[in-house]
């Protein structure tokens, strides 16, 4: 923890004052859960948290959540252009482009800020959006081939890492290989992931395995499963560290206040948006 402390600290003396009068991120101090604490479930998509501590995590479909602060603040993870018969649209939409079901060449001309996770311009992607209430930055990593070869290009998948209500919340994207010492740092400490479990297409089991167990994060969300038979893989496998829970809801409200106790794999149910009744 020193060791990364220092590093830290010796990064911040290198940027640019430019770079140094960012809003600071405070994903890279240490959260506190509470104990015996339990999550809060909301009905509506479209109804306000229950305070400014507090975010709503959607999950819609394959890697697409919908987060959102309670400002109104509305982001949509691995948009691929449908979301649901909804008029909803969203402030900012993230994409990677390993495959048509993680972004669109598309998107709705209104929404303000687009992001793609690949490179650009022949460079990695960089963001660090300030929206006020939340924080929106990304982590690059490697892409292999299609066929499960080599690196075909690097630093074009993003990690992308959005700080609202005091969370840090992470999105994984279509992960090809586990980060390196250097992206895990650049992370910093994630209460909540979105790791992908189909087992193959990203990376194996076993690496994500490994990859949940070194964030330790509170709130594991398995996404980028079609079938039950990844996920049950992915949830035998961390079992001994992780309490697994099956909500059989496809949203939730999580507050630092009422993280889990226990780290947990809470498992939701993906939906298309529809106008509540």
């Amino acid at each position: 923890m020193l060791r990364l402390l220092l590093s830290l600290a010796a990064i911040a003396l290198a940027l640019p004052a430019q770079a140094q009068d960012r809003k600071p991120s405070h994903c890279f101090a240490i959260a506190e859960n509470i104990p015996g604490a339990a999550y809060i479930q909301k009905a509506a998509w479209n109804t306000q948290t229950a305070d400014e501590f507090t975010v709503r995590i959607s999950y819609i479909d394959h890697s697409m959540y919908l987060i959102q602060s309670h400002g109104g603040i509305d982001v949509v993870t691995d948009y691929n252009g449908f979301i649901g018969a909804v008029g909803l649209v969203p402030d900012v939409v993230t994409m990677n482009n390993a495959h048509e079901t993680h972004y669109t060449a598309f998107p709705h001309p209104d929404i303000p800020h687009v992001l793609p996770g690949w490179r650009q311009g022949g460079e990695p992607a960089e963001y660090y959006l300030d929206l006020g209430e939340m924080l929106i930055r990304n982590a690059t990593t490697d892409v292999r081939d299609r066929f499960g070869g080599g690196i075909a290009v690097p630093d074009n998948n993003s990690i992308f890492i959005f700080e609202v209500a005091g969370l840090c919340i992470g999105h994984l994207g279509h992960l090809h290989h586990e980060p390196s010492d250097e992206t895990y740092a650049a992370i910093g400490r994630l209460d909540v992931v979105m790791a992908a479990v189909d087992g193959g297409m990203t990376v194996n089991t076993e690496t994500m395995i490994r990859i949940v167990n070194r964030f330790k994060s509170s709130v594991v969300l398995p996404m980028h499963w079609w079938s039950g038979g990844s996920l049950d893989r992915f949830l035998d496998g961390v079992s001994s560290d992780f309490q697994i829970e099956r909500t059989g809801k496809s949203s939730m409200e999580l507050s630092l206040r009422n993280l889990p106790s226990r780290p947990t794999v809470m498992v939701l149910e993906p939906q298309f948006l529809t106008q509540p009744d």
